[in-house]
């Protein structure tokens, strides 16, 4: 494994290689900065000199997406989180989107990373988040992400991640997205803050794959159904057969997909986003845990691809 001390936004750079595949790993939010697979891209990327764009790649903890306008109730007493979303009014990604990782284990083609949540504006626990990135024998990509409660308090979580995928230069117009799930929550459109879910219907059902660039969306999907291989998969498919595919585990019940015509130098980018609950989930409840004191919460993730 390649570490290179950068002096950029995004700190150090911990590279992988493993079977013709390659992924870089960053010291700022622990974020998956590219992977390839024989030097095809299939996540979007960005120069380690600046700032995530769109979140791109980012580990998002205590909790994914939106906490509507950063508030929330803890035992009778309101929470205020900073506002991290001006635009809409709301905290958003978690707490560690700034914050670098520490370097903890590393080999040629694996690396474990950590950073500290510390009790802060409308959070008082404090929790380490723990992120193992590996490449197997067949160069596809896993990712263990997993909270530790130390604070002497039941605490509230959730996990989420931000990759972007995408099929080398194949352009988006050539590109076929399926989802294997059979709910979605309504949002509303100025605030994105979701509804109680709700079945597919014909605009928003993505089991039988819809063209990419015809899409334009920001919502959350549940009710996932798992292939042979026990994991949920969310596909990327050209029209030569070649694909790329984000897996979760059963963990991750919900996944996000954000279609994007503002990403830096992307006509269309597409991020599948797996969580352990929804946006809001401070306040609604769904999928939140409650972590006891001392206790571990985690799941996985990945990203694989057949390439012709």
């Amino acid at each position: 494994m390649t570490r290179e001390r950068g002096h950029g936004a995004t700190g150090e750079q911990f590279e992988l290689r493993r079977a013709g595949s390659r992924a870089v790993i960053t010291e700022l939010a622990g974020s998956l900065r590219l992977f390839e697979k024989h030097g095809v891209q299939l996540t979007e990327t960005y120069d380690d000199d600046r700032i995530p764009p769109s979140a791109c790649g980012i580990l998002l903890a205590p909790w994914p997406n939106r906490v509507a306008e950063g508030r929330w109730t803890l035992d009778g007493d309101a929470q205020q989180l900073d506002i991290t979303e001006p635009g809409r009014g709301h905290a958003i990604h978690g707490l560690l989107r700034n914050t670098g990782y520490r370097l903890v284990e590393r080999s040629e083609h694996r690396v474990v990373l950590r950073a500290e949540i510390f009790p802060q504006h409308g959070y008082p626990f404090r929790l380490s988040h723990s992120a193992e990135y590996s490449l197997d024998q067949a160069g596809d990509l896993a990712v263990r992400q997993e909270l530790l409660n130390l604070s002497g308090a039941a605490a509230p979580v959730a996990l989420g991640a931000h990759p972007f995928l995408r099929l080398g230069d194949e352009p988006a117009d050539r590109l076929t997205l399926t989802v294997p799930a059979a709910r979605y929550f309504p949002a509303d459109p100025q605030t994105m803050i979701p509804a109680a879910d709700v079945p597919v219907d014909k605009q928003t059902d993505l089991r039988g794959g819809a063209r990419l660039a015809e899409q334009a969306m920001d919502r959350a999907y549940t009710g996932l159904s798992a292939g042979a291989s026990g994991r949920v998969v969310s596909t990327l498919v050209s029209d030569s057969g070649s694909w790329v595919g984000l897996w979760q585990d059963e963990t991750f019940q919900y996944v996000h997909i954000f279609v994007t015509s503002k990403y830096p130098g992307r006509a269309c980018a597409l991020a599948v986003e797996p969580m352990t609950a929804p946006a809001d989930s401070f306040n609604s409840g769904t999928g939140l845990t409650w972590l006891r004191p001392g206790a571990s919460f985690g799941g996985n993730w990945g990203i694989t691809a057949q390439l012709h």
